[in-house]
């Protein structure tokens, strides 16, 4: 019988205080335009919700991704540094990266995720079908902070590859999204490659039922948010009283998530705040950056990093982009 002893080895890299988390999730309700970090979806029903999105014929980037991934896998592998070590960023389930190791064949597996017992147990999945893989998790809020120097220096021959796939890129706001390619760059030394997936710029009604699906789903997976913001601060948010909003900003280049208010209502944010909503004031919950090919180049070569193959689509809706230090 499999005990504690056979889980992956799990290091824990949160640096802010569970205290200081609710601070800045309680900061970002009080603000004059109300926001909840994108973070939050991801309790145990929002992961569920969001595989359901990945499901629905609206929402075109998971299919899309994976059918460039399965043409082009080949291709991808043939690029990349043999004895590496596979960096997968928000690695969720690890069923994106399972799908590479017989083309990869790294010489460990990092996952990196905040959540720290799905990590583990998803990891541990992985290593008892691969026995021979080392596999190692890392418990952290990478995108805030990044930093594993002295993991990746336990194998100074393996070069690092990191995989972050799925668009997440595209919730970053453009100059944060530079920060962090370039705290991914930091890692890279001379050998070490991104692999990167980001949605591409296309028609407004394409890219609003991605986000807003008619059987609902996309809107449940936003209102359960409120239920996490409840837990963490001790609040008394009612989703029955907020409604999904989600519209793309042509300006900007970027589709909005909001959860808007039905009616003047008063929310209790914990013992010692709270905030008052008028009718149809919004609370924005996520930013999903779009690019064009030359601009997430552009991003790229800002952050250090020169694209050096790029997989797309027959209609152009999705980058997969190969990036090496320049």
């Amino acid at each position: 019988m499999s005990l504690a002893l056979d889980l992956p080895r799990l290091q824990t890299a949160l640096r802010l205080p569970t205290q200081d988390e609710r601070q800045q999730l309680l900061h970002g309700l009080l603000q004059p335009r109300a926001h909840i970090d994108s973070k939050y979806f991801y309790d145990d029903r929002g992961c569920e919700l969001f595989t359901a999105i990945c499901r629905l014929d609206e929402y075109y980037p998971t299919r899309t991704e994976a059918r460039i991934f399965s043409q082009h896998r080949e291709a991808i592998a043939e690029q990349l540094p043999g004895h590496m070590q596979w960096i997968d960023l928000g690695c969720g389930d690890c069923r994106k990266t399972e799908d590479w190791l017989s083309a990869v064949a790294p010489a460990r597996v990092i996952g990196v995720d905040i959540a720290g017992e799905f990590l583990q147990t998803s990891l541990a999945e992985v290593a008892q079908r691969h026995p021979q893989l080392e596999c190692i998790g890392v418990v952290s809020d990478f995108t805030q902070h990044l930093d594993l120097h002295e993991l990746l220096a336990e194998r100074p021959s393996a070069p690092p590859v990191f995989f972050y796939p799925g668009s997440s890129i595209g919730n970053f706001e453009p100059r944060a999204a530079m920060r962090f390619l370039r705290r991914i760059r930091a890692h890279c030394g001379q050998h070490g490659r991104l692999l990167i997936g980001a949605d591409l710029v296309k028609p407004r009604d394409i890219l609003e039922a991605a986000y807003d699906d008619a059987s609902g789903v996309t809107a449940e997976f936003n209102l359960n948010v409120l239920n996490v913001v409840n837990r963490e601060l001790d609040a008394d948010f009612n989703a029955a009283h907020f409604r999904h909003f989600a519209h793309f900003d042509e300006a900007h280049r970027r589709v909005e998530m909001h959860l808007v208010s039905a009616r003047e209502q008063n929310v209790n944010l914990g013992v010692h705040a709270n905030r008052r909503f008028g009718a149809n004031e919004h609370i924005l919950t996520e930013y999903s950056h779009k690019y064009s090919l030359d601009e997430f180049r552009a991003l790229l070569a800002a952050s250090g990093l020169r694209c050096s193959h790029y997989w797309t689509d027959p209609q152009d809706w999705f980058g997969v982009f190969l990036a090496e230090p320049v």
